[in-house]
């Protein structure tokens, strides 16, 4: 297996490290966080217009065609500027599953707004634990009754509809798109450890027609996404430790004490040379998730499961332990919140608890490869 960047790729990642470095400086970030409810709308408009949106989204769909591997491309650098817009759950939660599985009419209505950078739809698979769905649906003429609670869904206040799975009573799933502006949705800013734009969303009875529901098995549909979002996740962790890590390096290399650079310490050395290990997991495990997914005759979804849970404990515990040592190693600066480094940080702990912590996903793991007791089996 070849994970190295293809030339389509490589120029993808080239062409979002350019915008994303030009409109994601500190300076803007800071503005965007505290102005503009933690979403760059002019960085957003930019990446729609040079295509970036699309980049995963198949070429008979409106998109470019290049896979997750062009989108983990995409979130890499984003990552290394930690840029403030919902690439990963507009993309791989809403984007990806709806033209993959909506129907002709729902791909009209929200696809190709979404391509285009006109409308925001942003998926919302974080379940609880030991759950699939965290909305119920009681069936009714046409369609479904839907009522639960969100605690927080990345771009809900800016989004125009949200893809989310439903657990219908008569013990099936369905996922569905859910117009925020439908009656019986109530939308409610709230504060992400990121400082991304999060919103608490609240359904209750609201109605769903079948033009509303895409027409596929629920449970298909969200173990699907799950792994394109876990992947995702995993990407823009890769560009935040990989910046974390590069930063961190410039520091400790620059500040001296007791007249010499501090990274000349071999504690110091030891702590770096252990978040760059955990950096390069991070880098393989996604890459080759997202390699197993644009090549099925590797063995498809199924051998896509385990390697983007995978991808994603490493994200959790790996990326974790990285920003963590950014911070300590930087002494008492890394402390103070305005400078640059903990922002790494917060995006760190932002990844490492959306969809599953380092725990959840490693239960999870532990059921679904064949050579591990499954959960609660006899010893």
């Amino acid at each position: 297996m070849d994970f190295d960047l293809t030339e389509d790729h490589a120029e993808v990642r080239d062409l979002a490290a350019r915008i994303v470095g030009d409109l994601a400086q500190v300076e803007r970030v800071v503005d965007v966080e505290r102005n503009h409810g933690g979403f760059d709308a002019k960085l957003w408009e930019t990446l729609a217009s040079s295509g970036l949106i699309g980049i995963a989204v198949p070429e008979d769909k409106g998109g470019a065609g290049l896979g997750m591997g062009g989108l983990v491309a995409v979130l890499e650098q984003q990552g290394r500027h930690v840029a403030p817009v919902p690439l990963w759950s507009v993309v791989a939660g809403a984007a990806l599953p709806l033209a993959e599985f909506g129907s002709a009419a729902q791909v009209e209505r929200w696809l190709g707004p979404i391509v285009e950078g006109t409308e925001i739809v942003t998926g919302a698979f974080d379940a609880a634990p030991g759950q699939v769905a965290r909305l119920t649906g009681l069936q009714v003429d046409g369609g479904l009754r839907v009522s639960g609670e969100l605690p927080q869904v990345p771009a809900a206040p800016v989004a125009a509809a949200l893809v989310v799975p439903v657990a219908v009573e008569d013990g099936t799933l369905r996922v569905a798109v859910v117009p925020v502006d439908r009656a019986g949705v109530t939308v409610v800013p709230v504060a992400a450890t990121s400082n991304e734009s999060a919103g608490a969303v609240a359904l209750e009875d609201v109605v769903l027609t079948e033009d509303d529901l895409l027409p596929a098995d629920g449970a298909t549909v969200v173990a699907w996404t799950r792994r394109r979002l876990r992947i995702a996740l995993g990407a823009i962790a890769l560009g935040v430790c990989e910046e974390d890590l590069r930063i961190t390096a410039a520091y400790t290399s620059e500040r001296v004490q007791f007249g010499r650079p501090l990274s000349t310490n071999q504690a110091v050395a030891v702590r770096a040379t252990d978040a760059y290990l955990d950096t390069e997991a991070i880098r393989l495990t996604t890459l080759k998730a997202a390699w197993l997914l644009d090549h099925p005759e590797h063995g498809g979804e199924e051998a896509a499961e385990s390697a983007s849970l995978v991808a994603k404990w490493w994200a959790s515990v790996g990326g974790l332990r990285v920003v963590l040592a950014g911070q300590h190693l930087h002494g008492g600066i890394g402390a103070d919140i305005d400078y640059p480094i903990h922002r790494y940080f917060l995006w760190g702990r932002q990844i490492a608890f959306s969809l599953g912590s380092g725990d959840a996903i490693a239960a999870e793991l532990g059921d679904v490869l064949p050579t591990a007791p499954r959960i609660g089996a006899p010893a």
